[in-house]
């Protein structure tokens, strides 16, 4: 294992971790590789690691890595960048990488509704086939309503979160 890559004392309970959040996120719907690398790049304090050292730390080659790196790309959970003074790339996992995805995924739901209204004029909106297809329209159009204020929310209580964990504590008597 990488030793640079992964912090703690007990690697092997890291690399644990790594295999079981990322199926997990496989049972979710992540694709296997892209979840195992995401994973990998969140446990690390840096939050950053070459191609080579995400390919020793989950013993697959750096293919798979690359192949991995540009869906976490697409869909905003992760960046490439240039390591300083090298010609070799560095992968980061994106802070904000969650909210990104959800607001792509906010975008794709809008071209559900558009499909699911077409199939409810195809079905009948009386047909049992239809009428659950409008209610799942109606939750979608539900999330999109509520999507934003939601994530101001959250937004708020990250910066909270952030803003409490940058204060010292205060420990002793006092």
């Amino acid at each position: 294992m990488c030793a640079a890559a992964v912090a703690g004392p007990d690697r092997e309970a890291v690399r644990a971790f790594i295999e079981r959040f990322a199926s997990t996120l496989e049972e979710a719907g992540f694709a296997r590789m892209p979840a195992r690398v995401y994973v990998a790049l969140l446990a690390t304090d840096a939050g950053r690691l070459t191609a080579a050292e995400l390919a020793e730390l989950l013993q697959v080659s750096p293919a798979a890595v690359s192949g991995a790196m540009r869906f976490l790309i697409q869909i905003g959970m992760a960046r490439r960048e240039r390591q300083p003074g090298s010609r070799r790339d560095v992968y980061r996992v994106l802070d904000d990488g969650w909210y990104e995805a959800l607001v792509r995924r906010d975008q794709q739901m809008s071209r559900w509704v558009d499909d699911l209204e077409a199939g409810i004029a195809a079905l009948g909106e009386g047909t049992p086939a239809g009428q659950r297809m409008s209610e799942l329209v109606a939750f979608i159009e539900y999330l999109e309503e509520e999507m934003p204020e939601l994530l101001a929310r959250w937004r708020k209580r990250r910066t909270e979160l952030r803003a409490k964990r940058s204060r010292p504590t205060v420990t002793g008597g006092e």
